[in-house]
């Protein structure tokens, strides 16, 4: 028993050695479009799955397209590779997913794909095994519509937004509004292009469209974005005509329309400030009462003004005090005293031509040669003879 067990053993990883020899259900290579209850237009998404199932050691692999005339492709996502058993053998499954856009109507043939394997024969050497796929075909409707007007998408979602509320603009704002198209089965290229959107009386600023792809195993998802700024052109509002455009509903062959309702934009309501009445007030004469009040504010800043020059005013001379020096030094008949008054005089209020006559005529009659003695009253008198004087003001 324990014999045949290792007989059969031997036998079963003989069928499964690395030869050179690639026996039939070793290598399959399969190419499968999707189905659906209708056949496609031309522009029309067709999702296309290339599938290997490997039941030999590959080294190195390389999967080649055909020629794919009269299709627009892409390929959605990286191939993937896992592993699966059949009847307790392991088989390596490769698979890539693409999206295929027929141009052209009609019947439509996608070429044989080659997947180029590396393997491994008895004596460990490498070889290079081409494995080709069968040719398919498909049948294409022509579009309803000329291909640069046909917008055929499997989903459609729409969003409209605005950077803030269109109809409370501070003044001199402008407000951002972004359409967002969500397409699935569509590319770029395929998207309509940005309406031209239109306001009569607002200022409306175009940005360069902004496209995002995603590739999913549904296929391609289109993102794009239009995007304007707007401003009111009169300075309080604007109306922002409807925006429209077709497509293709292809899961439900229905054509539809979109149609984003007209918009006002404007700035926030100004709420009007109150204004005060203007109370007129008769003139009226000042009475008695006022008119003694007056008087005695007058003579009061009159006697400020009369307040002497110094080097920042006036000085009113009856109450000096050097002057009254100078009066009670010449009846005491001290000249030195008048004169120290004299000089402090000039010294304070500046040059004084009465002051320095007197001044010259004491000196003289002290220090000089005149005879007798001078008159200090005389000279006390003659230098407070004015009433008042300015600083540097003869």
């Amino acid at each position: 028993m324990r014999v045949l067990i290792a007989l059969l053993c031997l036998c079963a990883s003989g069928a499964w050695a690395q030869t050179r020899e690639v026996r039939p259900g070793e290598l399959d290579l399969t190419v499968t479009v999707e189905q659906t209850t209708h056949l496609p237009h031309a522009g029309e998404m067709i999702l296309l799955t290339i599938e290997g199932r490997y039941r030999r050691h590959i080294t190195l692999e390389k999967l080649e397209h055909p020629a794919l005339d009269g299709f627009g492709w892409t390929q959605l996502g990286p191939d993937s590779w896992h592993e699966e058993r059949e009847r307790g053998q392991p088989v390596k499954v490769f698979r890539r997913r693409m999206a295929l856009f027929p141009e052209v109507a009609g019947e439509l043939e996608i070429g044989p794909f080659v997947h180029r394997l590396t393997l491994t024969e008895e004596a460990d050497k490498w070889f290079e095994y081409p494995l080709r796929s069968e040719p398919v075909r498909v049948s294409v409707l022509p579009a309803p519509v000329p291909l640069a007007e046909w917008f055929p998408v499997r989903e459609l979602r729409i969003t409209d937004e605005w950077s803030n509320a269109p109809d409370q603009l501070a003044p001199g704002e402008g407000v951002l509004r972004v359409i967002r198209l969500e397409a699935l089965g569509v590319l770029p290229g395929m998207v309509p292009p940005m309406p031209d959107l239109r306001s009569p009386s607002g200022g409306v600023f175009a940005h360069p469209v902004k496209h995002l792809v995603d590739l999913t195993s549904r296929g391609p998802v289109t993102i794009t974005f239009w995007r304007w700024t707007i401003r009111p052109g009169n300075g309080v509002s604007a109306i922002v005509e409807p925006v429209t455009f077709d497509y293709f509903d292809s899961a439900n062959q229905v054509a539809r329309r979109v149609e984003i309702g007209a918009q006002r934009v404007a700035y926030g309501a100004v709420v009007p400030v109150a204004r005060e009445a203007v109370v007129i007030t008769p003139a009226q004469l000042p009475g008695a009462v006022e008119a003694l009040v007056a008087l005695a504010v007058f003579v009061a800043g009159l006697a400020l003004v009369l307040a002497g020059w110094r080097p920042g005013g006036w000085r009113w001379r009856p109450g000096d005090p050097l002057a009254r020096q100078a009066r009670r030094a010449a009846r005491a008949g001290d000249a030195a005293g008048l004169r120290r008054a004299l000089a402090a005089m000039i010294a304070r209020d500046g040059p004084d031509g009465a002051r320095q006559a007197a001044l010259d005529r004491l000196d003289g009659a002290v220090f000089g040669r005149a005879q007798g003695a001078p008159d200090l009253v005389a000279l006390a008198r003659a230098a407070r003879s004015r009433g008042w004087t300015a600083s540097g003001v003869d």
